[in-house]
């Protein structure tokens, strides 16, 4: 399987771009800005990009979403629970910070257990809310992109509208802290780690976070 780690937009964003080498297929992860720089990386790959997956629907997120889209015609992959942020600037904060961003509609709406093809690679979504109500985790080989429910040493922010510290806790709990201690954790922001790695040292589990 090919992986690619791409920091984009403002915010920094991990972009992740997936690959399977027998059939050139690939999905994109969260395109958070700089399309240019993705479309570079699809077309060094050789890849024919399937399906465009968010985790969530904030905007740096979704930034380079319209343009890749409009360039490799991919379908755009989202829980049924943020699906309305891509078209509200306000929903996906792209309002409060200078912009109005529109992203067209999604393709296909995600739920818990569905399972996206890349070639011969499966991703299962892992529904994930707390730090939006349709956040998602993805889940294939031994690695779970977490976008922003789970990062090295931290969790998601939950003071924005519709955000639940409950609520993520007890996803990041339910959902990922059950997976084996080798399991690689890729983020939304920010370097990746490992379950076991955040199960004994992230402050925000273990209780340690004042």
């Amino acid at each position: 399987m090919i992986l690619e780690i791409l920091t984009v937009g403002e915010l920094a964003t991990n972009c992740y771009i997936l690959g399977d080498e027998g059939t050139q297929q690939g999905v994109v992860i969260d395109p958070g800005g700089d399309s240019e720089i993705i479309e570079a990386h699809l077309k060094k790959l050789k890849l024919k990009v399937e399906h465009i997956i968010l985790t969530h629907g904030h905007i740096d997120h979704i930034g380079a979403l319209s343009q890749l889209k409009k360039t490799t015609g991919a379908a755009i992959l989202i829980h049924s629970k943020d699906s309305a942020m891509l078209r509200d600037p306000s929903q996906n904060l792209s309002l409060f910070s200078g912009g109005r961003t529109v992203a067209p509609k999604a393709d296909r709406l995600l739920e818990e257990g569905d399972i996206i093809q890349c070639g011969e690679t499966k991703l299962e979504v892992l529904h994930t809310p707390g730090h939006t109500p349709g956040g998602i985790s993805l889940l294939t080989d031994k690695m779970i992109f977490t976008g922003d429910a789970l990062f090295c040493g931290s969790i998601g922010r939950t003071d924005f509208p519709g955000s639940s510290h409950q609520e993520l806790i007890s996803s990041i709990k339910s959902k990922l802290l059950n997976k084996d201690d080798d399991f690689v954790v890729h983020p939304g922001h920010g370097p990746s780690s490992t379950i076991g790695e955040e199960r004994r040292n992230n402050p925000f589990l273990t209780g340690d976070f004042l």
